[in-house]
C-alpha cells in the first residue's frame, strides 16, 4: 500500500471519494488542488492537513489562504498553473490522483510523469487528447498509470496476469448505463432542461460528466481512452447498453471466452484498486449478491439519438488532432448548454461541425503540447454563439 499521495481536483466527486479511501486506510496526503470551492477546501485542509494546497481561482486563493494564515501557517497556497504543477511534483508523495475536468488536466499529469509519479487516472480528456504523448512518456519515465475510472478498471482487473506479448485479446465490451435519457429518441429531446440531463440514474457525478453521460459522449471518449490504456483498436473495443450497471466491463479473448468485472456501483472501489496498485484489501462497501442483481439486461446503444458516441469512435479512427478538437469542441458546447445557449440535442451539432472544420482547415498527425494548446482554444472558439 502506497503511504502518500496528492490529489489534483480533490473538491470534485472523485477527489472526495479519494479522501475517503485515504481516510479508511490511513493514506497521507500531502497535496491538494481545486477551482474555486473555499469552503470545501478549508475543511479538507483541517482534515488531512496537506503541506500545499492551490487554487486555479487567485481569488479563491486569497480568500482560503486568510482564512487559513493563522491556524495552518505550515501550508502553502499557490494557485494557477504553477499551483497545479506544484501539487503534481510535491516530494514524497508516491502517485498523484489525477482527477480535474476537462483537458486542463493534461499538462499537470504530464508534469506528475516527468517526477517520477505513478498516476491514478480519472482525467479521461488526458489522453483523449494527449494520449500520443502521456503513454509513450510514462513508459520512457517507467512510470505506471492506474485506470480509476470504473469501466477502465474492470478491464484492467480482466487483465490480471497477462503478459504484454500476448496478443490474445480479441474484443473489450465496454459498459455504459444508458444515462437518464435510455430509450428516448431525438423527437423527445428536444426540450431537455440542464436539470435533466444532471439526472443520472445510477451515478452520483460532476455536472460536466454527467451531461456528456446523457449525451453518451463520455462513453465515447472512454472508447479513446481505452485505446491508449490497452492498446488496443477502436474497432475492437464494443459499447454495450447496460442500464443495472452491475457489469463494469468485459473483455473477450481469442478463445471465445469472456472475463467480466461486477459489483454495485461505488466509485471508491476502483479508486482503492488504484491506490493499493492492484493489491485486494478489505474495504468498507456493499457486498455483491446476484440474488438482488438477478436482472441483468445488455442493449445496443441508439448512436442515430446520441450522435456523440459515433463521433468520438470517428475522431479516434482519423486520430491525429481530431480526438483533441472532439474534446475541446465538447468541452465548449456544455459550457453553452449550462449557460442555456444551445439546446441539448446541439451538442452533438456543435462538436460535428467543429471536427468538419478542422479536419478541412487545420487537421495535423503531428502532436506535441502546443499544438494541442492552439487547438484547444481555436475549436472553443469556432461556431461559437
Amino acid at each position: 500500500m502506497i503511504k502518500a499521495i496528492s490529489i489534483l481536483g480533490s473538491t470534485g466527486s472523485i477527489g472526495i471519494q479519494t479522501l475517503e479511501v485515504a481516510r479508511t486506510f490511513g493514506i497521507q496526503v500531502l497535496a491538494l488542488s481545486a477551482n474555486s470551492n473555499v469552503d470545501l477546501m478549508e475543511k479538507q485542509i483541517r482534515e488531512f492537513r496537506p503541506v500545499l494546497v492551490s487554487m486555479s481561482d487567485e481569488h479563491a486563493a486569497i480568500i482560503l489562504h486568510a482564512r487559513i494564515a493563522d491556524l495552518y501557517p505550515k501550508v502553502t497556497v499557490m494557485t494557477g498553473m504553477e499551483g497545479n504543477e506544484a501539487v503534481a511534483k510535491i516530494s514524497g508523495a508516491e502517485m498523484v490522483v489525477a482527477a480535474m475536468v476537462g483537458v486542463a488536466g493534461l499538462k499537470p499529469v504530464i508534469d506528475a510523469i516527468m517526477a517520477g509519479k505513478d498516476i491514478a487516472l480519472a482525467n479521461k480528456e488526458t489522453l483523449v487528447a494527449g494520449g500520443s504523448i502521456v503513454i509513450p512518456l510514462a513508459k520512457k519515465m517507467d512510470v505506471v498509470i492506474y485506470p480509476v475510472d470504473s469501466e477502465h478498471s474492470a478491464i484492467w482487473q480482466c487483465l490480471s496476469g497477462k503478459s504484454e506479448e500476448d496478443n490474445d485479446i480479441n474484443r473489450i465490451f465496454l459498459t455504459a448505463s444508458g444515462g437518464p435519457f435510455i430509450g428516448k429518441k431525438e423527437s423527445d429531446l428536444v426540450n431537455v432542461t440542464v436539470k435533466q440531463a444532471l439526472s443520472h440514474p445510477t451515478w452520483k457525478m460532476g455536472g460536466k460528466i454527467s451531461i456528456d453521460s446523457a449525451t453518451m459522449m463520455n462513453k465515447g471518449l472512454e472508447v479513446i481512452e481505452a485505446h491508449w490504456l490497452f492498446d488496443i483498436s477502436e474497432s475492437q473495443i464494443e459499447v454495450v447498453v447496460h442500464p443495472q450497471s452491475i457489469v463494469h466491463s468485459m473483455v473477450e479473448f481469442c478463445d471465445g471466452s469472456v472475463l467480466a468485472q461486477m459489483g454495485f456501483p461505488d466509485m471508491r472501489l476502483p479508486i482503492q484498486i488504484a491506490l493499493m496498485k492492484k493489491k485486494r484489501v478489505r474495504g468498507e462497501y456493499k457486498p455483491f449478491n446476484p440474488f438482488v442483481a438477478n436482472n441483468l439486461t445488455f442493449e445496443q446503444p441508439d448512436i442515430k439519438t446520441f450522435r456523440c458516441l459515433e463521433l468520438a469512435y470517428e475522431a479516434s479512427r482519423i486520430g491525429g488532432s481530431m480526438p483533441v478538437v472532439l474534446n475541446s469542441a465538447n468541452e465548449r458546447a456544455v459550457e453553452l448548454f449550462f449557460k442555456g445557449k444551445i439546446g441539448f440535442m446541439d451538442i452533438s451539432r456543435h462538436v460535428e461541425k467543429t471536427m468538419n472544420e478542422h479536419f478541412k482547415t487545420n487537421f495535423t498527425k503531428q502532436i506535441n503540447y502546443q499544438i494541442i494548446q492552439e487547438l484547444d482554444s481555436w475549436a472553443r472558439s469556432f461556431n461559437d454563439v
